[in-house]
């Protein structure tokens, strides 16, 4: 269910942003050397799951309150309908879908460094 999913995603969130604001203190307790806030390769991929995550979250929320009837159709019709399409088309539509995810990421990233 989307509702189940939904509090799912915000446990990863909430999960991913305790790791990211202990890392710090567990990386410290690992190498007395690290500095407080270490620009390490894994604060890096923390951040970006953790950006990933919101900007996703962020985008169905707004989505379900600008544009409603996209909300519920995603709910409840997509899935059948899209069970009833060509294979191309699935995979057209799997990659486009794919694509847009990694160009959003992409650009988030871009935007924080």
């Amino acid at each position: 269910s989307v509702q189940r999913a939904f509090h799912h995603e915000g446990f990863i969130i909430f999960s991913s942003l305790v790791v990211f604001l202990l890392f710090p203190f567990l990386c410290r307790h690992i190498d007395v050397t690290s500095a407080p806030v270490d620009p390490g390769i894994l604060s890096i991929v923390i951040m970006a799951v953790l950006t990933f995550l919101v900007f996703k979250s962020v985008t169905w929320i707004v989505i379900r309150i600008i544009w409603p009837v996209f909300h519920q159709y995603s709910e409840g019709d997509f899935e059948q309908d899209f069970r009833g399409l060509y294979p191309l088309h699935k995979v057209l539509i799997y990659l486009g879908f794919y694509v847009l995810l990694l160009m959003s990421m992409v650009f988030i990233m871009g935007g924080l460094l």
